[in-house]
C-alpha cells in the first residue's frame, strides 16, 4: 500500500491518495488540482471519500468525479453540508465550486476496498454531525485517516454549525483511543502522529 499526501486549499488540508494493486482511493479532495490527477494516472480509481462535508475537504469532488466517474461517498448526516460548500467558501472569502451529488452514503461499520487493502468506516461525530474516520490494519501496522477529529497535539474545532464538543470527545475516546498505541494517525491538517503519542501528550485528551 502506498499513501500519498497532497496539501491543498488555503486551509492546508491534507488530501490522501491510497494506492494498491493498480487501484486508487481518494480521501478528502479539497481541490481538483493537476497533481491529484497525476497521482491517479495509471490507476483505476475505485472511490472518492469525504470524511465530512466542509468545503476544504470536498472542493475537488466535482473535478475528481469528472475524471474518474466516481461520485463522492459521505455519511448521510453531512449531505446538507456537502450541498452548501460554495456558501461555506463564501463565508471564508474563497471560491469553492459546488460538489456533485454523493453516490453511496457511508454508515458505521461499512467496508471499503482498494487493491488488497480493506478500510473500515467509523462514525465519529462532533466536528460535524456525519464525520467519519477510516481505519485499516496491514503488514506495516494499523492506521487511521482521521479527518478533522484528531490532530497532532490538538482536536477538531466545534464552533462551526453542527459541531458539538462533548460529542467530539466521546467520538475520540470510542473510535480512536480504542485503537492500539502504534496506530498511525493521518489527520486532515498537519503532520501524521500516532494514537500513543496523542494519548500521552495531547492536552485535550487528559483523563480519557
Amino acid at each position: 500500500m502506498e499513501i500519498l499526501c497532497l496539501e491543498m486549499t488555503p486551509f492546508a488540508t491534507n488530501c490522501f491518495v491510497v494506492r494498491d494493486g493498480g487501484e486508487a482511493l481518494v480521501i478528502d479532495p479539497g481541490e481538483g488540482r493537476s497533481d491529484l490527477r497525476d497521482a491517479l494516472d495509471g490507476y483505476t480509481t475505485v472511490g472518492v471519500v469525504n470524511t465530512h462535508g466542509h468545503c476544504d475537504h470536498c472542493g475537488g469532488n466535482a473535478a475528481v468525479s469528472e475524471w474518474t466517474g466516481q461520485a463522492p461517498r459521505i455519511h448521510a448526516a453531512d449531505v446538507p453540508l456537502l450541498r452548501a460548500i460554495s456558501e461555506q467558501g463564501a463565508y471564508f472569502g474563497i471560491s469553492v465550486p459546488p460538489s456533485c451529488e454523493p453516490g453511496r452514503l457511508l454508515e458505521h461499520g461499512d467496508r471499503l476496498r482498494v487493491g488488497g487493502v480493506e478500510l473500515e468506516v467509523r462514525h465519529a461525530p462532533g466536528h460535524s454531525p456525519g464525520h467519519i474516520v477510516l481505519t485499516t490494519e496491514n503488514e506495516g501496522g494499523s492506521l487511521v485517516f482521521a479527518g478533522d477529529v484528531l490532530f497532532a497535539g490538538s482536536i477538531g474545532r466545534t464552533d462551526l454549525p453542527g459541531g458539538d464538543s462533548e460529542q467530539l470527545i466521546a467520538s475520540i475516546a470510542r473510535e480512536l483511543l480504542s485503537l492500539s498505541d502504534d496506530t498511525t494517525v493521518y489527520p486532515g491538517h498537519g503532520p501524521a502522529t500516532t494514537i500513543g503519542a496523542e494519548r500521552r501528550g495531547n492536552p485535550f485528551l487528559v483523563g480519557l
